[in-house]
């Protein structure tokens, strides 16, 4: 299955705009005339990583198709505070209905982008990648790991359909790892899929385990201690791709990276995340007379 992002990036902003604006801004439809225009700017008050500008141009044009915007920063770009990302000119009206959405999505898809990117600095000169997980906002998937990638981290797989990822729950339900990653690789033939296969081990007895079978494209190591990892690592030789993954923090990213992992999932890229600064303010009150 191909995920389309704009069909759940259009769904997840059509949904936020019935959700708050339902059947109208009466607020702003008691205060400002209907076809008044205005100009607002997008300022940054934190630096970071700002992500969210296209899913924001979205959003005002979806309200008013007349919205022009003027941008000077883009997605994936480096903010301090006091920088204009970007100027949206408009009807009054529709601009505020707007205010609210796009700082909604742009703070919380900054903030992801912004972690990020000191998780990805943290790894500098080494092979291994910060991946996400699938710890997301439910909904907000597809925007929250484009954020991901824009802070400078990679993506795991999108969803339950796009990589068979056999966890400690398969394993223990299959009867253990052989019939699961055999199970695995008959469901594949049977149905024509050219999906990767990745297994997760908790021991080094594990790690034997899944090296005896075969067949795989990556080896999760879970919970595994530094010395572990180490061993993990010359086991599997580079015959496959391994991840490293469990309660791993900022603190202990680069020792495990240094261990020779291909890969270290963070799931909290996605799920702690604090957002960042912006607002969206009127550059200059209309004169109504």
């Amino acid at each position: 299955m191909k995920i389309d992002p704009a069909f759940f990036t259009d769904n997840i902003i059509d949904l936020a705009i019935r959700e708050d604006v339902g059947d109208g801004d009466h607020t702003s439809l008691a205060c400002i005339p209907p076809d008044a225009t205005g100009k607002m700017q997008l300022l940054a008050k934190q630096a970071g990583i700002v992500a969210g500008v296209e899913v924001a141009r979205r959003i005002f044009q979806k309200l008013d198709s007349s919205t022009t915007m003027e941008q000077f920063i883009a997605d994936g770009a480096h903010i301090k505070p006091g920088d204009v990302v970007f100027y949206v000119t408009g009807k009054i009206i529709s601009l505020l209905q707007a205010e609210r959405l796009a700082l909604n999505f742009m703070q919380r898809l900054s903030g992801i982008a912004t972690q990020t990117a000191v998780y990805a600095a943290a790894l500098e000169g080494l092979k291994a990648k910060v991946i996400d997980t699938r710890k997301t906002t439910p909904g907000m998937r597809v925007l929250e790991k484009m954020a991901v990638a824009l802070g400078g981290g990679s993506n795991h797989r999108m969803g339950l359909h796009d990589m068979i990822l056999i966890k400690d729950n398969h394993v223990d339900f299959s009867g253990g790892i052989e019939q699961a990653v055999r199970n695995a690789q008959a469901y594949l033939k049977k149905t024509g899929l050219a999906l990767q296969i990745e297994v997760e081990v908790r021991s080094l007895a594990d790690v034997e385990k899944a090296l005896a079978v075969g067949g795989v494209d990556r080896i999760m190591l879970d919970n595994f201690s530094l010395q572990d990892t180490k061993v993990a690592v010359e086991m599997i030789g580079g015959r496959y791709e391994v991840e490293s993954s469990g309660g791993i923090t900022l603190a202990t990213l680069r020792p495990y990276a240094e261990c020779g992992v291909d890969y270290i999932s963070v799931g909290a890229l996605t799920h702690q995340i604090k957002s960042l600064d912006l607002s969206l303010k009127a550059v200059s009150a209309p004169n109504f007379e």
